[in-house]
């Protein structure tokens, strides 16, 4: 059976030089100096603030043991880095599924809106824990809702005129349209918000959870359904089938624990500053980058040639 090959793909902030200098010490033992390097092209927007390489590996090299070593580099290098197999990094993925809370936007939009109904800081604890994976999501959200109670909806242009977004988010959707992924937005937040993106960005379609309005307030009822982990994962394996794509071609971003069933069913899964539970379960991860370091752990057909 021919063994799988692998590629190594480490990410920095800006130039580090310090760091990629560790990196190559530490891959000295599985190599014995027999890796091919290559520097990743990064977005014009971002030059500076980025660097990425990848790292052809030898055949047969220990896998286990290697990302042992790694973690504990990880530790003093500010990088991010993942081993994956050649066939999975260069796989022409068709359909890529986004959270958006805390993963397209720096903020919970739940939170946002607390603040100004005056229960902020009640309603970021629960929130806090049902990211963590602490507390149901479904229940905790229909608790969290009910605080929004008499909230006028004209705040929602307020947030939205200052709404954070993370960096590279751009870069990144820019990159996936020209190369014909289709996009979406799978939140649990609310859909004004990622209706903003869909037009700021031009994901092919979004769903979130609808705000319950009458006379101008929210009414603090929750309308169903509600787009917990069950259903993003449900929404993704529904788009994949209507758009004749094959699971394996799918990638899905996300940091929460609502976000683990469909970053555990798609081809790729990235978790995104995430929470430790996802962090524990998902291989892929960002967590010293923006969003564009998705686009470095997308090779090229190419690279199955060096």
């Amino acid at each position: 059976m021919t063994e799988s090959r692998y590629a190594l793909t480490a990410i920095s902030a800006n130039d580090q030089p310090e760091a990629f200098a560790q990196l190559n010490e530490a891959l000295r033992p599985f190599a014995d100096g027999n890796v091919d390097v290559k520097i990743v092209p990064v977005p014009r927007s971002l030059a500076g603030r980025r660097s990425a390489r990848v790292y052809s590996l030898p055949v047969g090299v220990d896998v286990d043991r290697l990302t042992q070593s790694l973690k504990l580099l990880q530790g003093e290098a500010q990088m991010d880095w993942a081993i994956q197999t050649l066939a999975s990094r260069v796989r022409r993925y068709r359909l890529a599924v986004f959270d958006m809370d805390s993963t397209l936007i720096q903020c919970e939009v739940i939170d946002e809106l607390a603040r100004y109904a005056g229960v902020g800081e009640q309603v970021a604890a629960i929130t806090d824990r049902a990211m963590r994976g602490d507390l149901e999501f479904q229940e905790s959200f229909v608790e969290r809702v009910a605080l929004l109670k008499g909230l006028d909806v004209g705040v929602i242009d307020g947030i939205l005129e200052t709404l954070p977004i993370t960096e590279g988010v751009g870069e990144l959707i820019l990159t996936l349209r020209a190369q014909g992924v289709y996009t979406a937005i799978l939140s649990g937040g609310f859909l004004p918000f990622a209706q903003y993106l869909q037009r700021q960005f031009g994901f092919d379609e979004v769903h979130a959870n609808d705000l319950d309005v009458d006379r101008g307030v929210l009414t603090g009822k929750v309308r169903l359904p509600i787009v917990d982990g069950d259903y993003k994962r449900d929404l993704l394996i529904e788009i994949a089938q209507r758009r004749n794509i094959a699971l394996e071609d799918t990638i899905a971003v996300g940091d929460g624990a609502n976000d683990l069933p469909m970053l555990t069913t798609a081809g790729l899964g990235v978790a995104y500053s995430a929470k430790p539970l996802i962090q524990s379960q998902v291989d892929l991860q960002l967590n010293h980058v923006g969003l564009d370091g998705v686009l470095y752990y997308l090779g090229a057909a190419s690279e199955l040639n060096n």
